[in-house]
C-alpha cells in the first residue's frame, strides 16, 4: 500500500493534473484534424482530396509540433533547475493552454500552425519539472510507483480528448464540422485553471532548495562529460525508439479510423450523416483501446522494474511492441477488429512511457534533474518528428488508401526492434537511491 502523505498526494496530483492536461492539449487536435485541415484550406470534406491533405497535414503539424516541443523541454528544463520546479510547472501550463485554445480562432493553415508551436513550447517544458518535482518529494521506496502513477494521467488526457471530442464534435455539433473542430479546441484553456491551483498549494521541494542555494549554474554541456554521458546516452537512446514508435503510430490514430470507417461506409452505402456517425464511434473505439491498453501498460512497469531491472522491462516493451504492431497491420482483419487490437499497441508502445518518469530522474544530480531529464526525453522528439512525417507523406501519396496506410504502419514496427539492439547500454538503476 502506497503511504504518501497528503502533502505528498498534493503534489503528485498537481503534477498528474499538469501532465494529463498536457497530453490533452498536445493531442486534441489530431481529432479535430480531418475537419480542421480541409476547412483551413477550402476543400471539401470527405473528398478524396480532403483525405489526403489531412493525412500529409497532420504529418507535418505533428512533426513541427514535436519539435517545438523539443525545443521548449531544452528550454525549460535548466529554467527549473535554477528557478524552481513549482514556478516553471505554472509558466508552462498557462503557455499551453492559450496556444492550444489560440488554434480556434485561426483563419489559415499557418496561423494553425504558429499556435501549435507556442502550445508545443509549453508542453516540451511542463514534463520535466513535474516529473523531477514527485521525484524529489516522495520517498525512496515509493518513487517507482509515484512516476508510474504520474504516467497514468497521459491515458487520462487522452480519454479527456477522445471524450470532449466525441461530445461536441460527434453529438452537439456533428451536423456543422466545419465549425466544431474550433470549439473542441477552445477547451485547452482547462489547463490554465490548474494552473491556478498549483500556484495556491504547492511550493518548491525541500530537497531542491537545499541544493540550489550553492549549486553551480546547470549547463546542457555537462550532460555530455564523462561523467554523465553513459547516463544520457542511455536515456536517449530509450526515449528516441520509445518516442519515435509512439507519434508514429498515435498521431494517425483518428485518421486511421476515420479512413477505415468511410471505407465501411461507403461499401455499406451509408449517407453522409450516418458516415459522420460512424467515423466518430470508430475513432472512441480506437482511442479508448489505445489509451486503456497505455494505462494498463503504464502500471504494469512498476512490478517488472521493481522486480526485475530497467534493462529487462525495456527489453520487454519493445518486443510486445513489435509484435503488436506487426500483427494489427500486416494481418488481414476487418476494419473494426483493428481498432480493438490497438490495445495491444497501447499496453507496449504507450505503457512503457510510464517507466521515465521515474527513471530519467533517477540518472541525474538534483541540480541537473531536470535539465538532464527535460533534454533527454524531449530532444528525441527531434529524432520522432520524422516518424509522422514520413508515415503522413507516404499515406498521403496513396490518397488516403486504407491499405497503403497500414502497410505504413506495419513498418513502425521495426523501430522497437532496433531498440532491442540498444537494451546494452541501458544504465540500470534498480535498488539505487536518487541522486542527491
Amino acid at each position: 500500500m502506497l503511504k504518501f502523505t497528503r502533502y505528498q498526494w498534493t503534489v503528485l496530483a498537481a503534477a498528474w493534473l499538469g501532465w494529463g492536461f498536457d497530453v490533452f492539449d498536445g493531442l486534441l487536435f489530431n481529432y479535430v484534424a480531418p475537419n480542421a485541415v480541409p476547412t483551413l484550406l477550402g476543400i471539401p470534406l470527405g473528398s478524396a482530396a480532403a483525405r489526403s491533405a489531412t493525412l500529409y497535414w497532420t504529418g507535418l503539424l505533428t512533426s513541427l509540433f514535436l519539435i517545438g516541443w523539443a525545443v521548449g523541454g531544452v528550454i525549460f528544463g535548466p529554467i527549473s533547475d535554477r528557478f524552481g520546479r513549482r514556478r516553471t510547472l505554472m509558466i508552462t501550463m498557462v503557455l499551453y493552454a492559450a496556444g492550444t485554445a489560440a488554434c480556434a480562432f485561426v483563419t489559415d493553415i499557418w496561423q494553425l500552425t504558429a499556435c501549435r508551436m507556442i502550445a508545443s513550447l509549453g508542453i516540451g517544458g511542463e514534463w520535466a519539472a513535474g516529473a523531477a518535482m514527485v521525484a524529489e518529494v516522495v520517498d525512496e521506496e515509493h518513487r517507482v510507483e509515484a512516476g508510474a502513477l504520474l504516467y497514468t494521467a497521459a491515458p487520462f488526457g487522452l480519454f479527456l480528448a477522445t471524450g470532449v471530442n466525441a461530445l461536441v464534435a460527434g453529438n452537439l455539433m456533428i451536423e456543422n464540422p466545419e465549425t466544431s473542430w474550433r470549439f473542441v479546441l477552445l477547451f485547452g484553456l482547462l489547463p490554465a485553471a490548474v494552473a491556478f491551483l498549483v500556484r495556491l498549494f504547492i511550493k518548491e521541494p525541500d530537497r531542491w532548495v537545499s541544493v540550489a542555494r550553492s549549486a553551480v549554474q546547470p549547463r546542457i554541456r555537462e550532460l555530455f562529460t564523462p561523467v554523465f554521458w553513459p547516463r544520457t546516452r542511455s536515456a536517449l537512446l530509450m526515449t528516441f525508439v520509445a518516442l519515435l514508435t509512439w507519434w508514429s503510430c498515435n498521431a494517425f490514430i483518428p485518421v486511421v479510423s476515420a479512413t477505415l470507417g468511410q471505407a465501411a461506409a461507403a461499401a455499406a452505402g451509408l449517407d453522409k450523416a450516418a458516415t459522420s456517425v460512424l467515423v466518430e464511434h470508430w475513432k472512441t473505439i480506437a482511442t479508448t483501446a489505445f489509451n486503456l491498453g497505455g494505462l494498463i501498460g503504464t502500471l504494469l512497469t512498476v512490478p517488472i522494474a521493481k522486480r526485475f531491472g530497467r534493462r529487462p522491462m525495456f527489453a520487454v516493451y519493445f518486443g510486445v511492441a513489435a509484435l503488436a504492431l506487426m500483427t494489427t497491420f500486416g494481418l488481414d482483419f476487418p476494419g473494426e477488429t483493428r481498432l480493438y487490437m490497438y490495445f495491444f499497441i497501447g499496453l507496449s508502445v504507450f505503457g512503457v512511457f510510464g517507466s521515465f518518469t521515474y527513471y530519467l530522474p533517477e540518472l541525474f544530480p538534483t541540480r541537473l534533474r531536470a535539465t538532464g531529464s527535460g533534454f533527454c526525453y524531449n530532444i528525441g522528439r527531434v529524432v520522432a518528428a520524422a516518424g509522422p512525417y514520413v508515415v503522413g507523406s507516404v499515406a498521403a501519396a496513396g490518397a488516403g488508401s486504407p491499405s497503403v496506410i497500414l502497410n505504413a504502419l506495419f513498418a513502425v514496427a521495426f523501430v522497437p526492434l532496433v531498440g532491442l539492439l540498444l537494451i546494452p547500454w541501458v544504465v540500470e538503476t534498480r535498488g539505487q537511491t536518487l541522486p542527491q
